[in-house]
């Protein structure tokens, strides 16, 4: 094996299945659990990911956006190359509106919002830092729903408004508050606070590619605090 291959890192995909919430004749709207890539790792031990599993059922099923292996929630998988083409018209006008609910760490305001630019981190790869110098733009909206004062955390729901990798997760994070279960960026307290990352994609809401008609889907985390 190669030193390039030794340096990938290995992700066990969960034996728990995905879900499909809509579907009609050209697009599925399905929940990705936990722990499963959205698309094939570049290690040859991580094939197996929801694209994979989809496409047995559904072979003409494409991805137009990802969610990371530790997020569960909503992913749309067009059925179509119209559809596809449409939908990523849509991501790329960003008039697709997606909300996440996350548990974190501490008492977090009541909303605001997070505006840091966001950089990779070459010398921590797959990281990424704050960076206002050499970073882009990056903005996140943020409402608590609760705190738990027992437990010391907050359950929030958030809206990008940028799409960057990992910005929610570094976002919370850079203003005190780590999603529970961040094993990026939540140190060893938060990162062991439970066994998955505590982020979920609750909502999507997107123009359906033919009709143009008005698409809501919602599914609660299967966590609580």
């Amino acid at each position: 094996m190669s030193a390039a291959l030794d340096d990938l890192a290995i992700l066990p995909a969960t034996d728990q299945p995905y879900d499909i919430h809509y579907q009609d004749d050209v697009l599925l709207v399905v929940s990705k659990p936990s722990h499963l890539l959205t698309v094939p790792g570049r290690h040859p031990a991580n094939r197996d990911c929801l694209i994979s599993r989809v496409q047995r059922e559904f072979p003409t099923a494409q991805v137009v956006h990802r969610l990371d292996y530790d997020t569960s929630g909503l992913v749309i998988l067009p059925l179509t190359k119209k559809a596809l083409s449409e939908i990523s018209k849509q991501f790329q006008a960003r008039t697709v509106e997606k909300t996440y609910q996350a548990v974190v760490a501490g008492q977090i305001a009541e909303s605001g919002t997070i505006d840091l630019a966001i950089a990779a981190d070459p010398e921590h790869r797959p990281l990424y830092k704050i960076c206002q110098q050499t970073g882009k733009p990056s903005v996140t909206r943020f409402q608590r729903l609760q705190y738990n004062a027992q437990q010391d955390n907050s359950a929030v729901l958030l809206e990008p408004i940028t799409g960057r990798s990992h910005q929610l997760r570094l976002h919370l994070a850079a203003i005190g508050h780590p999603i529970l279960g961040d094993t990026f960026y939540g140190g060893d307290i938060v990162a062991k606070a439970r066994p998955r990352l505590l982020l979920h994609a609750r909502q999507i809401r997107f123009n359906h590619p033919l009709n143009g008609k008005w698409l809501q889907i919602e599914l609660a985390p299967d966590f609580a605090d």
